[in-house]
């Protein structure tokens, strides 16, 4: 059972409270309609969006929609076997057209960053760099994510628990950087059952109760 409530550091999500803002079958018309291929084989099949790449660099596709606010992504995730490593995902995203680049975004990604990390990058200076490597990942497992931030407090849950956050010091602002994407970096993937929500929070009041 994953919950309605998202515990965080200082910060409390409820989901209940957080409208959803997207959310469209995933099929051949919603890829047509919603999205725009920017690298690699994608389409639709059975549910799913599959995005092909054996390139050793980004291939994504992005919505045609803005989300200019703190968003989250819940959906569901796997890589395609053999293919054994990154899901990757953005949000508070921009393109840079005239290079068919991303620009400005937040990024996180599953079984990324070539030695199997769960991570996160700031685009597109790349100095805020967070990962771990001790999420036990599965080839071919459907993982549901649930993947966004608030006041630049980024967090990435894999099957209703907390596996990453971090803060940033300067956050993207969310009012001019509304783009949403996937990618398959080296890689072959599945996304299906994508809901975007327009997320807020409260303030959360930790202490430690006494022990001694």
């Amino acid at each position: 059972m994953i919950s309605d409530v998202i515990l965080l550091m200082r910060k409390k999500l409820d989901l209940a409270q957080c409208p959803t803002v997207y959310n469209r079958p995933m099929d051949s018309v919603c890829l047509q309609e919603d999205w725009v291929i920017r690298g690699g084989e994608w389409k639709a099949e059975d549910g799913w969006f599959t995005g092909r790449n054996p390139e050793n660099k980004p291939a994504m596709i992005t919505a045609r929609q803005s989300f200019p606010y703190d968003v989250m992504l819940d959906f569901e995730a796997r890589t395609v076997l053999p293919s054994s490593h990154d899901i990757d995902w953005m949000w508070n995203g921009s393109w840079d057209e005239s290079q068919n680049l991303r620009s400005v975004a937040y990024v996180a990604g599953l079984q990324g960053w070539w030695e199997g990390k769960v991570g996160f990058e700031k685009a597109p200076d790349y100095l805020l760099n967070v990962g771990t490597p001790l999420f036990p990942f599965e080839p071919g497992r459907t993982y549901r994510i649930q993947s966004g931030s608030v006041a630049g407090h980024v967090f990435v849950l894999v099957d209703g628990k907390l596996i990453l956050e971090v803060t940033d010091p300067q956050p993207i602002d969310s009012t001019t950087h509304g783009m949403i994407g996937f990618e398959a970096y080296a890689s072959w993937i599945q996304i299906r059952n994508l809901s975007v929500r327009k997320l807020s929070w409260e303030a959360r009041d930790l202490s430690y109760p006494r022990e001694f």
